[in-house]
């Protein structure tokens, strides 16, 4: 029994995501065309594949990042603003992802260092974040670039190619590497497995817990400023509180993705499967004619789908 419902929810994700392509496929004929696909795969996929990376992250050490938005705004906003007063490319972008380094340094040292509960202290940040993006921008006005000179260099982030991959999957790749390998290669791994599933225990063995807390919280909001470099190049644009958007699919594809894990525990490709599940279902929804609320609906009901199946897995396991 045991054996059947662990077979189930390893493979349901998969599973999913075929039946998912099958069914917008016969009821959208232009779903299945490459065109469309590559589309998915640079406009749907690889923003919130990268902030769902730091989402992964944070989840590893059994944290909800809030902030998320608060960090991919302030990246942007650093950047455009500094791309704006013609300060180069590579410096602005240093600069963007200093900022977005800070909102994770301010929320590790809120959690390692106070102890606040990090869905607390990360709730918090996001107001912050929001009430500051509204000062400096007169109310949470848009910053636009359409007007000023920029530099090849700023569009070919987001709409460039490299061996004819267009580079935000080729970030999303690296940075997927880089997580996997920190995940479940690294002592840094070991050790947020053991702060996410038994903190107690982990506290109590010596375990650099603070410092893990710190590393996570730091490591994912440099994450989330690559979603704000990439975001301001794509629309050549800040736009307040946008990065806000990206909060609840990172997390139902980063919890949808843990059904690939026997353990049950967040991990890269579960989460980049998570994404691509959403990503498919959001414009195989808009393609079919559905209104843009019902991928909210769908997503909803998803999470609900891996929720109940980990509850049933583990009544099976005590079968």
């Amino acid at each position: 029994m045991t054996d059947w419902f662990t077979r189930v929810q390893r493979f349901s994700l998969p599973g999913a995501l075929i039946a998912v392509s099958v069914f917008f496929a016969l009821c959208s004929p232009g779903f299945a065309r490459p065109g469309n696909l590559a589309d998915v795969l640079l406009n749907n996929f690889a923003l919130l594949a990268i902030a769902a990376l730091g989402m992964t992250l944070a989840l590893s050490v059994g944290a909800v990042d809030l902030s998320i938005g608060t960090a991919i705004d302030v990246s942007s906003l650093v950047f455009v603003v500094l791309s704006a007063h013609h300060v180069g490319v590579l410096l602005a972008a240093v600069a963007a992802l200093s900022a977005a380094l800070l909102v994770g340094l301010f929320n590790g040292v809120l959690v390692a260092g106070l102890g606040i509960a990090p869905f607390l202290a990360t709730l918090g940040t996001l107001f912050i974040g929001q009430t500051l993006q509204q000062l400096a921008t007169d109310g949470g006005q848009p910053v636009y670039l359409l007007g000023v000179d920029l530099p090849t260099l700023f569009s070919a982030l987001a709409h460039g190619t490299f061996a004819g991959v267009p580079i935000p999957l080729w970030i999303v790749a690296v940075l997927a590497l880089l997580v996997h390998v920190a995940l479940a290669h690294s002592v840094f791994g070991r050790y947020s497995a053991a702060l996410g599933t038994q903190p107690g225990v982990a506290r109590y063995s010596g375990l650099p817990v603070a410092a893990t807390i710190l590393g996570t919280f730091v490591a994912g909001a440099l994450i989330y400023g690559v979603v704000g470099l990439l975001l301001s190049s794509m629309v050549k644009a800040y736009v307040p509180q946008a990065g806000n958007g990206y909060l609840l699919n990172a997390i139902g594809a980063t919890f949808i993705g843990t059904t690939l894990s026997r353990a049950r525990r967040p991990n890269v490709p579960g989460t980049m499967l998570g994404v691509l599940l959403l990503s498919l279902v959001a414009n195989g929804l808009l393609l079919s004619g559905w209104n843009f609320y019902w991928q909210q609906v769908a997503t909803g009901v998803l999470i609900f789908a891996v929720l109940a199946l980990s509850f049933l897995s583990r009544r099976g396991e005590l079968v």
